[in-house]
């Protein structure tokens, strides 16, 4: 059940996401020459939003009533991974290339399974029709099981020691497990599947948000899934609790190249009475 006062919620702050320095990164047990792990999809300044944010829950946690984290939660054949296309040539796409439903439809790109053209057209062309995102593949990330699919290791400590500090359990969400839609936000798939309720609207988590008499926003990263999240909290909340949701904007980072939908996003919200503050301000009103 949803407790009034303040909640934080934290957007996919998972390893794979961060650039992490080499200390932050263990060995790879099955390299055997001393390489390290490395995150798949690094976000320039994760590192440093994450570790920042750490330091708001450890100084300011008694100042909140509730914390959600979200986890991105891939299977690695996934619809936005290389593995679940391939071109004419028989070869998987590059990371970052784009796929439409037209290429699809002509041949350009297909899925690996023969039966699933028409399923990855439907989805595609549903994709474009919300105008929201293209759709585009990224380098497996965030595989289920695997170190990158793990909290940030400083945040997850501030994390866990505010749960025991608090007596409160954290509230997990993953999210992207369906392999045939993206996952942007927490609330809903981009395009969600009828017969599966795990990409539909995210009731709970909604409850829980519409309760709070003020909720923090951080995470990664800032031009999509942070982003995602907010816009269709927007969407789904009473105008009269839009106010309420606030953007902790160094504490969340663009992916490389699209730092101009980060800001478009900010200025959109700020725009809709979403107010940014930093967490050092955050903190003077936790505490």
């Amino acid at each position: 059940m949803a407790r009034q006062g303040t909640l934080l919620l934290i957007i996919d702050p998972q390893n794979d996401f961060c650039d992490l320095p080499e200390g932050f990164r263990p060995p790879d047990p099955l390299a055997g020459d001393g390489a390290r792990l490395a995150p798949a999809l690094p976000v320039p300044g994760a590192h440093a939003d994450l570790t920042r944010l750490a330091g708001l829950v450890r100084a300011g946690g008694t100042g909140l009533a509730e914390i959600w984290v979200t986890l991105d939660s891939h299977h690695r054949l996934d619809i936005a991974h290389p593995g679940f296309w391939r071109g004419r040539d028989g070869a998987p796409p590059a990371a970052f290339t784009e796929i439409s439903a037209r290429s699809v439809r002509d041949g350009e790109w297909a899925p690996v399974w023969a039966d699933g053209q028409a399923r990855a057209v439907a989805y595609l062309e549903a994709l474009e029709a919300a105008g929201r995102y293209r759709h585009r593949i990224w380098p497996v990330h965030c595989e289920i099981g695997t170190w990158g699919h793990a909290v940030h290791p400083e945040l997850n400590a501030a994390l866990q020691a505010w749960s025991m500090r608090e007596l409160r359990n954290l509230h997990w969400l993953c999210k992207g497990g369906h392999p045939w839609t993206e996952h942007f936000s927490a609330v809903r798939a981009e395009v969600p599947d009828p017969g599966d309720p795990a990409t539909q609207t995210h009731v709970a988590l909604l409850r829980a948000l519409g309760e709070a008499d003020r909720v923090l926003i951080a995470g990664e990263a800032g031009s999509h899934c942070v982003r995602a999240t907010t816009e269709h909290l927007l969407e789904a909340l009473p105008a009269t609790r839009r106010g309420r949701l606030e953007l902790l904007v160094d504490c969340m980072s663009p992916v490389a190249g699209f730092e101009a939908e980060q800001d478009a996003f900010l200025a959109a919200m700020r725009g809709q009475g979403v107010r940014p503050l930093t967490a050092a301000e955050a903190l003077q009103t936790l505490v």
